[in-house]
């Protein structure tokens, strides 16, 4: 049999009105589009039609209350909560993966294994999981709580939190339900099992009151850079969001996680690494760069500073000179990895503050890509064919334009370059990505014996 070629997977991540942190602003911009279902719909089709992997939204429960004037320029903390949205949306496409952020620090695996099981369920085993701890500390107001969990103690409850979770989605094994109406029986009792889990930050009998998900568990997604992170993702993921400026900084990323993977026991090809790019594209170099000034000029001081405090753990850059270079960052309990990859942006291309300010405005350090459809497919099959990438997180400037511009000029050269799906081959993520569908895994005790 013929391998199934190596092809890249490309994953949309809706934000708000695009990833500029300004891009509302535009004049072609959706304003209203974080409120808005008809627009997101809109764009879900779009991608759909490109004939995306997935769909991708990120998360938070609350609004920063420590920067006011920068707050209320922003549309980032005007968001609807994701798996209402991702149901809304699974009734207006068909194929394209449905894939939501869910805490393991905010939430409960009952609540978790519920929610994302009926998406999977409404979907027709389309949805995926992206699995956080939380790095914002300002929800932990939100949840009763004065202060935010230490990093490592954070990832040793997220750790535990996956398992529950898939022991619950395992409740009741795949041919558990016999819809026998001759003999009244519905679902054969020595086919579902109890939990009975006991551990550290967790005691949840279960069962889950929901059949197992059409995938057997949704795609389980992760996005931790540290090493907390890393590890956690090589034991449970099967898709890694990564943040890497560099093609060498990818390839570092992908080869750990490969290594972390075999370490654990798992097939090396079984993860797909896929870092975010932001991509401006026009159809030709001048014209995108004229996109990217235009976008530029919207920036106010205020957000830039803010969204470089908070990506750097809450530092306080006022003392310092904005046309200065950027000072020693002390260590911090959260967004560890997205730390290091700013400071060493601003160390490598000695950027002052306000010319890093402006570069993570765009992308929140992210790999950029500002040209023409042939430049930025370059660079694409550069990262893939390079093992820095097995696909993409895009990330456009702009919802709809700056997403239009990628699916009409990119889409159609890595088409043409045989590096992406020209058709759906299946009906599901797991479909879509080339990932097995889980076995089921009996827990716990039965409810019933025979």
């Amino acid at each position: 049999m013929t391998p199934t070629p190596r092809r890249i997977s490309l994953g949309l991540f809706l934000l708000s009105t695009g990833h500029h942190i300004a891009g509302w602003r535009h004049p072609a911009a959706w304003a209203g589009m974080p409120m808005d279902v008809r627009a997101y719909a809109e764009v879900a089709r779009q991608a759909e039609a490109a004939r995306f992997d997935m769909l991708f939204l990120a998360d938070n429960n609350c609004v920063p209350q420590t920067d006011w004037p920068a707050v209320r320029r922003t549309t980032r903390e005007h968001i609807l909560e994701p798996i209402s949205l991702l149901s809304a949306l699974a009734m207006v496409t068909e194929r394209i993966g449905l894939v939501a952020t869910g805490s393991t620090t905010y939430s409960e695996p009952y609540h978790t294994a519920r929610s994302f099981g009926t998406l999977d369920h409404v979907s027709g085993g389309r949805a995926g999981w992206n699995i956080v701890t939380t790095s914002n500390a300002n929800e932990a107001w939100n949840f009763g709580r004065e202060s935010h969990l230490a990093h490592g103690d954070r990832y040793r409850r997220a750790a535990e939190f996956v398992e529950v979770t898939k022991g619950l989605w395992d409740s009741f094994a795949d041919d558990a339900f016999l819809k026998d109406k001759e003999s009244g029986v519905y679902f054969d009792a020595a086919k579902l099992h109890v939990l009975d889990h006991k551990g550290e930050h967790f005691s949840v009998r279960g069962p889950l009151n929901l059949s197992r998900p059409p995938q057997g568990y949704p795609v389980l997604v992760q996005a931790g850079g540290s090493d907390a992170g890393r590890d956690l993702a090589a034991r449970t993921a099967e898709v890694i969001f990564s943040v890497n400026q560099t093609l060498p900084e990818a390839q570092d990323f992908y080869a750990d996680i490969k290594a972390r993977l075999t370490a654990h026991g798992r097939d090396a090809d079984s993860v797909k690494v896929m870092p975010g790019l932001f991509p401006v594209v026009g159809r030709t170099r001048a014209e995108a760069e004229d996109r990217m000034a235009e976008l530029q000029k919207l920036l106010h001081p205020d957000v830039g500073l803010s969204l470089l405090s908070f990506l750097t753990g809450g530092f306080d850059f006022t003392p310092y000179d904005v046309d200065g270079p950027l000072p020693e960052l002390p260590d911090t309990d959260v967004g560890k990895a997205r730390l290091k990859v700013i400071a060493d942006l601003a160390r490598r291309e000695n950027l002052t503050i306000r010319q890093l300010y402006e570069r993570i405005a765009v992308s929140r350090g992210h790999h950029m890509v500002v040209g023409s459809a042939t430049e930025v497919a370059d660079r694409m099959q550069e990262w893939f064919e390079g093992r820095g990438a097995d696909g993409f997180n895009v990330m456009p400037p702009t919802f709809p334009e700056g997403f239009a511009a990628f699916t009409s000029l990119v889409v159609p050269e890595l088409q043409r370059r045989g590096l992406f799906r020209t058709e759906y081959e299946g009906t599901t993520l797991r479909d879509h990505l080339g990932l097995p569908r889980p076995p089921h895994v009996a827990r716990g005790r039965v409810a019933l014996s025979a």
